[in-house]
């Protein structure tokens, strides 16, 4: 197939489903609540909406892509099916012992995730090989056997398999499924094919989570199909995975651990195209929806990857505290900080928000649909930077009265405040949260945050994003158009990739490039045939060695020539590693032996580059008359603030700020040290007043 005329981007998020249609370069959207007992009905609810707004119906759509936290929230919430796990005789603790890294050294409480299956649903069984692939001791079928009659008599939902080394060796896995499918009738997913990486902690956890959700995601994905045909859209459906490619419903319903970061990646992809549209090659993405908040770096028009990423982190921002996940993922942190995020008080007297959130259901106290706890949107509401009757295009009616009730009892009244004081002091509190983690993001990698421009999307992210500009030091900041549903829009932006890996170690001293070749072959025909159900067009490949001085801890990324190997190639990468070492870490070793430990081979459609568009910092100053109080956090005070309709502004008008520029699915706050100038294309580019402007 092909590029299509008519395509679909669904988002499915923690409070809102978004939906995007772009027919033949016009652009239709809207924002409804999500359904969690029903999650396909969003879908469809928004669906009916963007095809009337464009005089189409469900039949004439091409293609819908589709992304979804569910996956994500039913491991963090535990919400996934009863899952047995089967693993090598004297590795049933693995995933309960982990790596044994105190991430917090001198914390004599140190809390750490609860392994996702408990003790008593892991079995084990003899058979072994080696750290070369070779069996040692055979698999003990007999007791795979006995195995089967007890996961069908105890009534498990799915299995995972998690044997040691096979990811050199999958074919003692294999046979166990083989033999407990035979008596079972649950979906089997085994290590080697969900996490084929070096590392039995990890290797295992994934695994296991690919299990958990794998039967809830399976039955959701089939329904969505059948709800989407019952309604006329006979088009294709594909998944955007965590790494930022699309991949069938087949392939995310067998492997649905790929969707667990699959709607933030959408959003990065989104801010990728914005940043190359506009030919800026170092800038942060800024994503805050209704229950998380998403930092991602973007270098060069592509956001950084990570082979490994933690769901359900027990320290904020502390690697090593969340539950590890090994599948390729664009790389970024996430806190609970949305329009949802519920605010409290602490035992100390401090406000804290967050992580729980209001959701959808029952919602922030302003909803009135049963929520009663002040959340960051009630606080928006009571500094005015929403219009309660102008909130999601008028479809909700945003209650002041019960926002002011709800902070006054949980917040204000704990700490002395009225409601506007405690309103901005939670909103300081979450802007604070997302600037340390922005700052953190920055430090892991290396960079100064300050440095690069922002792109702000999501719902919540353009009311607090001149804030956040503020407290990092940043001068610039877009918010494209479409920046509600900014995900959504990226899905449909998005390429048809697949990222497949192995590991496998090998000396460079004894580098054998015929195995080398045999090796990355198996993974060019892997991630193809994936980018292959779902485009006929050129395809491009990036091809990536993870390599170390032999008896480290951890492998830096070396890109390799796409192309055959050759037995002298050994001094050419050998230079490429030493360079890439001394990039992180200020210079290279000499003597130590060089070893590759995990290959990558990334796949992807080539996709047509954007038109690039002048950057406008200037632009020239325009009145705007409609006025209202917001809260300025400058004076610390209400202030007369501009309101302009986005939709009234043209290219090269200047608001200057404070003001707050309205849009169907959000509003930007345009802070006093601002002004926003309407850039060629319609985005809003907030620029700091002062020389740097």
């Amino acid at each position: 197939m092909t590029r299509t005329d008519i395509r679909l981007g669904a988002d499915i998020g923690g409070t809102f489903t978004d939906i995007a249609l772009d027919m033949r370069g016009t652009l239709y959207s809207t924002k409804v609540l999500t359904n969690y007992g029903n999650p396909e009905q969003a879908i469809l609810d928004g669906m009916e909406i963007v095809c009337a707004d464009a005089g189409i119906t469900f039949g004439d759509i091409d293609i819908v892509i589709h992304g979804t936290t569910l996956a994500t929230h039913a491991l963090i919430e535990r919400r996934g099916a009863r899952t047995a796990l089967v693993t090598t005789e004297g590795f049933r603790d693995v995933i309960e012992m982990r790596t044994e890294n105190r991430f917090e050294q001198y914390d004599l409480n140190l809390k750490l995730p609860t392994p996702l299956i408990p003790r008593e649903d892991r079995f084990v069984v003899k058979g072994r090989m080696n750290a070369k692939g070779a069996e040692i001791q055979p698999l003990d079928e007999a007791a795979l056997e006995a195995l089967a009659d007890t996961i069908k008599a105890e009534g498990f939902g799915a299995v995972a398999i998690g044997f040691i080394h096979s990811y050199l060796n999958p074919a003692h896995e294999e046979r166990a499924r083989e033999i407990l499918s035979a008596k079972l009738d649950v979906p089997i997913s085994i290590s080697a094919e969900v996490s084929p990486q070096m590392r039995e902690f990890e290797r295992f956890n994934t695994v296991c989570a690919n299990a958990y959700v794998r039967p809830q995601m399976s039955d959701y994905l089939g329904r969505l199909q059948d709800r989407l045909k019952e309604m006329g859209a006979s088009c294709p459906v594909f998944m955007i995975h965590s790494g930022g490619g699309l991949i069938s419903v087949e392939t995310a319903a067998e492997f649905p651990v790929r969707l667990v970061e699959s709607g933030p990646a959408g959003g990065a992809i989104f801010a990728a195209d914005v940043a190359r549209r506009f030919d800026l090659d170092r800038v942060v993405s800024y994503d805050m929806g209704g229950t998380t908040a998403k930092i991602c770096l973007i270098e060069d028009f592509q956001p950084q990857t990570a082979r490994t990423f933690e769901v359900a982190r027990t320290y904020r921002f502390c690697k090593g505290s969340g539950m590890p996940i090994s599948i390729p993922v664009i790389e970024m942190i996430e806190i609970g900080a949305g329009g949802g995020s519920i605010a409290w008080v602490d035992a100390m007297g401090r406000i804290q928000t967050g992580p729980e959130s209001a959701a959808s259901e029952p919602g922030p106290a302003c909803y009135g649909r049963g929520g009663d706890r002040p959340a960051i949107t009630d606080a928006d509401l009571v500094l005015g930077k929403l219009d309660p009757d102008n909130f999601a295009g008028g479809k909700i009616k945003l209650r002041t009265d019960a926002s002011r009730t709800a902070i006054s009892r949980d917040v204000g009244d704990k700490l002395s405040l009225d409601a506007q004081a405690a309103a901005f002091g939670i909103v300081e509190v979450v802007d604070e949260n997302m600037a340390n983690a922005a700052r953190v993001h920055a430090v892991e990698n290396g960079k100064a945050i300050g440095e690069n421009i922002m792109i702000a999307f999501g719902g919540a992210a353009p009311l607090h994003a001149a804030r956040l500009c503020e407290k990092l030091g940043v001068d610039q900041c877009l918010i494209p158009r479409g920046a509600g549903v900014g995900s959504a829009i990226g899905f449909l932006k998005a390429p048809f990739g697949y990222e497949a890996l192995a590991s496998k170690i090998m000396p460079l001293s004894g580098f054998d490039a015929k195995a080398l070749n045999a090796l990355l072959d198996e993974l060019k025909q892997t991630a193809e045939s994936f980018v292959r159900a779902g485009t006929e067009g050129e395809i491009t490949r990036e091809i990536t060695a993870f390599m170390r001085y032999a008896g480290q801890g951890w492998e830096i990324p070396v890109t390799l020539p796409d192309r055959a190997f050759a037995p002298g190639d050994h001094c050419g990468i050998e230079t490429a590693f030493k360079q890439r070492y001394a990039q992180f870490f200020g210079r290279a070793v000499e003597g130590p032996e060089i070893e590759f430990v995990t290959f990558s081979v990334k796949a992807q459609d080539v996709m047509t580059a954007p038109e690039t568009v002048a950057r406008d910092t200037s632009g020239k100053v325009r009145d705007v008359s409609p006025c209202r109080e917001v809260f300025d956090p400058a004076t610390g005070a209400p202030m007369q603030t501009l309101i302009a309709e986005r939709e009234t502004l043209q290219p090269g008008d200047r608001i200057a700020g404070p003001a707050v520029i309205v849009e169907r699915e959000t509003s930007t706050v345009v802070t006093s040290p601002f002004d926003a100038v309407i850039q060629p294309d319609g985005t809003i580019l907030l620029v700091r007043k002062g020389p740097k402007a």
